[in-house]
């Protein structure tokens, strides 16, 4: 009981730290990405290469006054920066980003918390998010901060109705609801050869989620809630400081874990082709299961990046069109197919 109380400990401490130091990692790619694609230097005066502007910056928000309007409702104005990120931190808990390892005689999972619902916990958490934005911007009593808020919770469910269905077709392959069973079941192969990953099995299916998670992110093209040249900074208008801090932090976090469920349920999780026949031992093998997952999850965020810095944003209208008469009959048809071949096939 101790020592799994200890190994539980110990994953906490280790997510939150992981977590964290991404989210800085990720703002200091995402300014060099960017100075890179419009040829520019990008931070490069505090630290070596600029590798501590992102610590600054942090500082910088902790330090600024904390401004609320006279007329906003205080007590959901407050509450509104901590709902987005918490749900931000919570998703990524279910993601198993390595198979197993021992630790004090314990083979354990490497996921931080092992849930049997693993994918319905994820579209129930990610669901909540739209809380966070919708009560920012009804709570700042600023017109331009309710258009950004009314505008998220219009996105966001209709692009979620797109991500749950895409997620069927994956369920209907795998049969289960667990993540390391989908990542277990993506470790055989076609043919004897081809990787059984769901990128390859799921292709719509792959597409379709990739872009609703642009727009559960509000990350270019897809950013209508926070669009600065007509709503000065859309929900997010009215908070400063810390506050302001955490819808920031929130975001990274959420396409940091928008790319790890990504890489879990399309790109073989954890698995590197034909590692097993390596002759690794097993601690070795489970080090470098975890890395492969990182590299992934590397180049899915680096997508992300490139990808906001490359494509303008869309109208309003035609993120409505997107999501209604193209994601959603290509989710649908995409069910439909993966049921006809699935009984073909048997």
């Amino acid at each position: 009981m101790g020592s799994l109380l200890l190994i539980s400990v110990i994953k906490f401490v280790a997510y939150v730290s992981i977590v964290l130091v991404t989210v800085i990692m990720l703002v200091y790619a995402e300014r060099r990405v960017s100075a890179f694609i419009q040829n520019r230097l990008g931070p490069n005066r505090v630290g070596p290469w600029g590798l501590f502007q992102a610590l600054v910056d942090v500082v910088k928000l902790l330090l600024k006054e904390d401004i609320v309007p006279k007329n906003a409702y205080k007590p959901v104005h407050d509450l509104a920066p901590i709902i987005s990120i918490a749900v931000a931190l919570s998703t990524f808990a279910v993601i198993p980003f390595g198979n197993t390892i021992e630790l004090f005689g314990t083979q354990v999972k490497l996921m931080i918390a092992d849930v049997n619902v693993g994918i319905l916990y994820l579209l129930s958490i990610t669901s909540l998010g739209v809380y966070g934005v919708t009560l920012a911007g009804w709570s700042s009593n600023n017109k331009y901060s309710l258009l950004g808020g009314l505008r998220s919770s219009a996105q966001l469910i209709s692009y979620e109705l797109s991500m749950g269905l895409s997620i069927i077709g994956v369920l209907m392959v795998c049969g289960t609801l667990r993540l390391d069973q989908i990542v277990l079941h993506q470790t055989t192969y076609l043919w004897g050869w081809l990787p059984a990953w769901n990128i390859f099995l799921q292709p719509v299916a792959f597409f379709t989620f990739f872009i609703a998670a642009f727009a559960e992110t509000n990350r270019l093209p897809f950013d209508l809630p926070e669009a600065e040249p007509e709503l000065v900074g859309g929900y997010h208008t009215e908070y400063t400081g810390l506050k302001f801090g955490l819808f920031f932090l929130a975001e990274y976090a959420n396409m940091f874990t928008a790319g790890a469920v990504i890489t879990t349920l399309f790109l073989g999780g954890w698995h590197l082709p034909y590692a097993e026949y390596l002759g690794l031992s097993p601690t070795m093998l489970s080090i470098l299961q975890v890395l492969t997952f990182c590299v992934k999850l590397v180049l899915v965020e680096l997508f992300f990046i490139v990808v906001r810095w490359t494509i303008p944003r869309f109208r309003y209208d035609q993120l409505m069109n997107i999501g209604w008469k193209v994601m959603l009959p290509l989710t649908l048809a995409n069910v439909l197919v993966t049921g006809a071949v699935m009984l073909l096939i048997q």
